[in-house]
């Protein structure tokens, strides 16, 4: 008899794990589909493209733990294909963000219905491929013909990545410098040459995140970021 109720107790055990790891995993799902929802809202990822996309993971286990403290260990956000323009306002200058990827530590809200949150630290970076780059520097700056922008030697040098424009620019073959600077929220085209042209675009990032770092990589222009003290949603 009571080897029969040490195993009705197992089986009771078992069953409430399971349904608690049900719940939990219910409730993370539910909250990273809000969480994709407010970020889409307050800052327009996805937005721009029909293959716009945004996800939201929460990390660590349990969840209900955590939302309880009002609390979240580790956070991933990315998002892509969403559209930037120039703080100027420029005819044409719609850039295509292919990905932004955001790491965030150390989450904390007022309320379980807060719709804003700070994190201690954040990291990532925003990647824009050069097919998207070329397209905009064609429509801004192209005289005559389509521009290619590809990765230069030398690569780059902490807020700044070198870059190289060529093809035909005002009936003539065009081979020259170009280069992508980061400062604060924000990153600014430079190509000499072609009249000392400058466009500078913001992509929307939670409050206290900065670009510190530029990279020419084979696979597309990287900017990295970092923010400490960061408040999301507001």
């Amino acid at each position: 008899m009571k080897r029969r109720w040490v195993k009705v107790l197992v089986v009771l055990v078992v069953v409430v794990a399971g349904l608690f790891v049900a719940a939990d995993r219910i409730a993370v799902h539910y909250a990273e589909k809000e969480a994709v929802a407010l970020a889409e809202e307050r800052y327009g990822y996805g937005a721009g493209s029909t293959d716009g996309f945004t996800e939201v993971s929460i990390h660590g286990f349990p969840f209900l733990t955590q939302a309880a403290d009002l609390s979240l260990d580790h956070v991933t956000l990315t998002a892509g294909n969403f559209s930037v323009n120039t703080t100027a306002g420029a005819q044409g200058d719609h850039l295509t963000v292919r990905k932004l990827d955001l790491d965030l530590r150390d989450l904390t809200a007022s309320s379980l219905s807060a719709r804003s949150a700070g994190a201690n630290l954040v990291t990532g970076r925003v990647t824009i491929g050069y097919e998207e780059l070329s397209g905009v520097v064609s429509r801004l700056l192209g005289k005559g013909g389509a521009l290619t922008v590809a990765p230069a030697a030398g690569g780059s040098s902490g807020q700044e990545a070198a870059l190289r424009v060529t093809g035909t620019w005002d009936g003539r073959p065009l081979d020259t410098a170009a280069s992508v600077a980061v400062a604060a929220d924000e990153f600014q085209l430079r190509v000499p040459e072609l009249g000392g042209a400058t466009y500078t675009w913001r992509v929307p990032l939670p409050q206290n995140i900065d670009f510190t770092a530029a990279r020419s990589n084979p696979d597309g222009l990287q900017l990295e970021l970092t923010g400490h003290q960061v408040v999301l949603g507001r």
